[in-house]
């Protein structure tokens, strides 16, 4: 007899209890977020620790998975709208919602055995990096843009993993000091960025993919973490020459950068 998780068996004989005792954080339940915990709920976890303090508005109707149009009118929570997409697929699900940034929260998203990072910034990436090093949790994180080139728009995103043992963000290249500093400079100047659902979706489903390697090593134990590029014009995904060049161990966190800051 087949039951629920039949279909997805080839994970592995204890992949399902794996899903069911696992937590996962999600860091903001926007366009990407929204997307990966409703197919983490379909995928079977059983804890989930979500972090967005922002309310849903009209202005998120064209990405904002599980809103309603109620929802943006009412301006309820984006954490209270993922949790009601985890409860309708998996109602035994155990959902904790912190409808703040999660530095409001610091010590329960030490509880995770993975973090999933959809935050919009430089600054926000390295800050939630950092404190995933230090408590030596896996890191997925995604993101996405759009581009001008040659006038014409193009879409391009990235899935990044970074484990304890492999390349950070900044050994890959794809957080430095010139990034942060140009943010920083135009902060609050840009606007809204551009973001639409399919995009949102294709990154989403890639790092669902990551999250259900990692807890099984069906496919790839992922040992030296991963990054992967997307082309949104092309609908094209591959794998960065940089994660191939970059040190397989972290050059800039050194080994004892773990537990409690302390304050010599």
């Amino acid at each position: 007899m087949e039951t629920r998780f039949s279909r997805q068996s080839f994970l592995g004989a204890e992949a399902s209890s794996i899903f069911s005792e696992c937590t996962i954080g999600v860091v903001g339940l926007g366009g990407g977020g929204s997307h990966i915990a409703q197919q983490l709920a379909y995928l079977g976890i059983g804890r989930f620790l979500l972090y967005d303090g922002d309310k849903a508005e009209s202005t998120n109707m064209n990405r904002l998975i599980g809103a309603s149009f109620e929802d943006a009118r009412q301006g309820t929570l984006k954490v209270e709208i993922a949790a009601r997409s985890i409860a309708a697929v998996n109602p035994d699900a155990r959902v904790h919602r912190y409808p703040c940034v999660w530095q409001e929260a610091p010590k329960t998203i030490r509880e995770a055995d993975i973090i999933v990072s959809c935050v919009d910034s430089y600054s926000a990436r390295q800050d939630l990096e950092v404190t995933a090093r230090r408590f030596l949790i896996p890191l997925v994180d995604i993101g996405m843009d759009v581009f001008l080139v040659d006038n014409n728009p193009h879409i391009a995103g990235q899935a990044i993993l970074s484990v304890p043992d492999g390349p950070c963000m900044r050994c890959l290249g794809f957080l430095n000091d010139e990034n942060l500093r140009r943010e920083a400079e135009q902060y609050g100047a840009a606007g809204g960025r551009p973001q639409v659902v399919w995009s949102n979706g294709v990154l989403a489903s890639i790092a669902v993919g990551i999250v259900a390697s990692l807890l099984t090593g069906w496919n790839d134990p992922l040992s030296n973490g991963e990054y992967l590029h997307f082309d949104g014009n092309t609908n094209r995904v591959w794998r960065s020459p940089r994660l191939e060049y970059a040190p397989k161990r972290c050059s800039h966190f050194p080994e004892d950068f773990v537990g409690e800051p302390t304050f010599g």
